[in-house]
């Protein structure tokens, strides 16, 4: 079990939560004769259903008020592949995520789950068939899917990871690359959490990016231009979102990030053989350091990245696009340093529902 020490905030509640996980699930509230459980013994899970992964989180209240993560599971599902050109999702996408929610739903089940919420993001919010996928996932597997919008998206990834944000005063942006957007917020300090000053949601994630600037190409100078196109359109989604004004001292600029592209640099950096969350969740890596490995990977051809560890076969084609995004990110925002975070949605969503529970 991992200790998640992030204290909860006063007063948050999901938008919509569901009280039973799934069809048969046993209620919220109810126990023994007519008594409502305690709060620390009832069971919280979180499912984030992306265009590129599903994750889900079960945990249980611990002390500090923090949670303590009993399951967790994480699969690339592709939600979003060729959804850039067809505007639905493939039958085959389909199908992928069906199985995997299909294991999140026995989950759900065994570790007897009394509040839980499930959400969709991009590419549930772009496919035409969206909804009737949706739909289908509630038939098939009882899991009540929620479509959130990009503000919501956002400011559920604050939630869960802004505890590990640099401490400081000075301007500080919080991002999260997902596979069919990018979500990025800027934040002021406030009295429990941090304040949302402005947020910017952009259509391109590793996904969505890759499918309109392919980067596969046979030699190192083709792949090298392939990168600085996709920096270019995803710098052009952004341009007026910072002002000059926002970043006149750059080493107070403070970064965070949160999605797999930063995870995985991380652990590119620190030479991992293994992924180990221990290790990556909170560290601070030079945004020199990030920029040479992404470069690096940029040059690569497909087959090299996959021999890096901790990317292999599942992310190497896709990698280079969260680099391009962190790339162009950072030349907006010069932060020295960028906080890497591997917690986001789900653990915002898991604090909402322990806060909500508790009152």
């Amino acid at each position: 079990m991992v200790d998640v020490n992030v204290p909860l905030p006063q007063g948050s509640g999901a938008k919509r939560s569901n009280s039973a996980a799934i069809k048969g699930a046993e209620p919220a509230v109810q126990g023994g004769v007519g008594r409502p459980w305690s709060n620390a013994r009832r069971t919280f899970a979180a499912l984030d259903l992306g265009t590129n992964n599903c994750r889900l989180l079960i945990a249980r209240p611990a002390e500090n008020d923090g949670f303590t993560i009993i399951d967790a599971f994480s699969r690339i599902v592709r939600l979003g592949e060729g959804l850039a050109g067809s505007g639905r999702l493939s039958d085959a996408a389909i199908d992928r995520a069906m199985a995997a929610l299909s294991v999140c739903a026995d989950k759900l089940v065994r570790r007897g789950v009394h509040l839980s919420r499930a959400v969709a993001t991009e590419a549930c919010r772009r496919a035409e068939n969206g909804q009737d996928f949706v739909d289908r996932v509630y038939r098939e597997t009882g899991i009540a899917l929620d479509i959130i919008d990009a503000g919501e998206e956002a400011r559920l990834a604050v939630a869960g990871c802004h505890a590990l944000l640099e401490p400081g005063d000075g301007p500080a942006l919080i991002f999260d690359i997902g596979g069919g957007s990018t979500e990025l917020v800027r934040v002021e300090r406030g009295v429990d959490e941090p304040r949302i000053v402005a947020w910017r949601s952009v259509p391109w994630g590793v996904v969505s990016l890759s499918e309109v600037e392919p980067h596969d190409a046979p030699d190192r100078e083709g792949r090298l231009a392939a990168y600085d196109r996709m920096r270019q359109r995803f710098a052009d989604a952004i341009a007026n979102f910072i002002t000059p004004e926002t970043i006149a001292e750059p080493l107070s600029l403070r970064l965070l990030g949160t999605s797999g592209t930063v995870t995985t640099l991380a652990s590119v950096h620190l030479g991992l053989t293994v992924y180990d969350r221990r290790a990556v969740d909170g560290l601070r890596v030079p945004s020199a350091a990030l920029r040479a490995i992404s470069a690096g990977l940029a040059s690569q051809s497909v087959p090299e990245r996959a021999k890096v560890a901790c990317i292999g076969n599942e992310r190497a084609d896709l990698v280079v696009a969260g680099c391009a995004i962190l790339d162009a990110i950072l030349d907006i925002w010069p932060a020295p340093r960028v906080g890497i975070a591997d917690r986001g949605i789900r653990e915002g969503i898991l604090r909402a529902l322990i806060a909500s529970s508790a009152r």
